[in-house]
């Protein structure tokens, strides 16, 4: 009789995108990039969806859209007039974002992988993901085996991921669910 290790398997920037698929979608379903036309009208619908929040809410905002890197990216943005800050925090831009991909999931009926910034809460995130790179990397420069972030969603692993990789270091997530988070070790 042979013992056998089960080992998790590697996630890297490569995977996060399958990964998030994955988790969504169930586990081994094949998914297919959308067209530049999905793309478009995901787009809409959504920017329809946040136009209609914005006026229930009685806040201005200019909503731009954009596609990229087989997603639809829609940014909420003010010209100084209106306060965007109660939108802009991480678990309400989360949420919204969200509820965003269930409406245009329901118009659809394809899963969508949109993003959702709102006054510039990703370049926020983005720099402050950097930031705890940076100690990680730190902590390792010390002489620590290896430095562990806080769980964060699949999206945040992978800007994660390719700054780690950027820095010459390594990375993979670990854990399950809301536990889930990145593992950071020398090349």
């Amino acid at each position: 009789m042979t013992d056998v290790q089960q080992t998790e398997p590697e996630f890297t920037a490569e995977t996060a995108v399958d990964a998030e698929t994955q988790a969504v979608t169930g586990t081994g379903t094949e998914y297919s990039e959308p067209t530049a036309d999905e793309l478009d009208r995901e787009g809409d619908i959504a920017a329809d969806y946040i136009e209609e929040l914005l006026d229930i809410t009685d806040i201005d905002g200019d909503i731009d859209i954009d596609a990229r890197n087989g997603r639809s990216y829609i940014s909420v943005n003010t010209d100084g007039g209106t306060d965007l800050r109660l939108l802009s925090k991480p678990e309400t831009v989360s949420a919204l974002q969200e509820l965003t991909r269930l409406a245009v999931q329901n118009k659809t009926g394809s899963f969508s992988r949109l993003i959702l910034d709102i006054g510039g809460s990703r370049d926020a995130r983005q720099a402050e993901l950097a930031t705890l790179v940076e100690r990680a990397i730190a902590r390792l420069e010390e002489g620590a085996a290896q430095a562990a972030l806080p769980p964060m969603s699949s999206y945040e692993r992978k800007l994660v991921h390719d700054i780690v990789s950027e820095r010459g270091f390594v990375s993979n997530s670990q854990g399950e669910g809301r536990d889930r988070h990145t593992v950071i070790t020398a090349a």
